[in-house]
């Protein structure tokens, strides 16, 4: 098994990588700029027996999506791909948020995951030769619930994802290709730091039913599920992991 993994550095994408690695897949972390922090997550991997390597690519050029592909077609044929690379940005009202926020957070969360899904498409394909395989989208729970205040933007983008995941789904369902989705709710990541507020995850969470964060290692196995042998009859799906949101 030979995965990409986008947004590979940290966060979710890098608690994915090393559950995938522990579950034997060989591993490519995609990142657009921490190529420190990607390749000691490679490290990591590599400790669990497989084979890694951290990518520098960023998920909106065409190009550099097929240079992440073209490393991993390195290692063999792709089998897996997570779609996880995604930013926020920006907070605040949309009335208040610059256009150029506005194109850039749809380009990495949208753009970024069909360009990602299309060269997928076109490497694991049992049609065109591939050897089929699973993508694996990871959407949000704002996708349903708008986040309103915050980024309706980001959102939006999202909803886009479970409505590629859907229509993917059955477009490839007959390549051999398996496409889901996973929606976390409010995790412990840097997202928020970067989109300038560090606080968002004590100060959101009253919203929470569960009471509480989520943790990146409470989201990965979710993702992991979705590409394995267990799931192969799960297809179309958006699993919400989100503690009750």
């Amino acid at each position: 098994m030979i995965t990409i993994v986008t947004g590979g550095s940290r966060g979710i994408g890098a608690a994915t990588a090393l559950v995938l690695a522990r579950a034997g897949h060989d591993l490519v972390l995609g990142c657009r700029s921490a190529t420190g922090q990607a390749e000691a997550v490679a490290e990591q991997a590599r400790a669990e027996g497989v084979r890694a390597v951290a990518v520098r690519a960023d998920v909106t050029s065409e190009s550099d999506v097929d240079g992440l592909f073209a490393a991993a077609a390195e290692l063999g044929q792709v089998t897996g791909l997570v779609n996880n690379a995604g930013l926020t940005a920006h907070i605040a009202d949309l009335a208040d948020t610059p256009t150029e926020v506005i194109r850039h957070v749809l380009d990495v969360n949208l753009l970024g995951t069909i360009l990602c899904s299309r060269r997928a498409a076109q490497v694991m394909s049992t049609r065109r030769g591939g050897a089929g395989g699973a993508i694996v989208n990871v959407s949000s729970s704002s996708a349903t619930l708008g986040s309103p205040h915050e980024y309706v933007h980001y959102a939006a983008a999202k909803a886009g994802v479970d409505a590629l995941t859907t229509g993917l789904a059955k477009e490839l369902a007959s390549d051999g290709i398996r496409v889901n989705a996973v929606a976390p709710g409010l995790v412990r990541t840097g997202i928020h730091a970067g989109a300038g507020r560090p606080e968002r995850v004590e100060t959101a969470v009253a919203r929470v039913p569960a009471g509480r964060a989520g943790e990146p290692e409470e989201i990965a196995p979710a993702i992991a599920w979705l590409l394995s042998e267990q799931a192969t009859y799960a297809s179309g799906a958006v699993l919400r992991v989100a503690g009750g949101l």
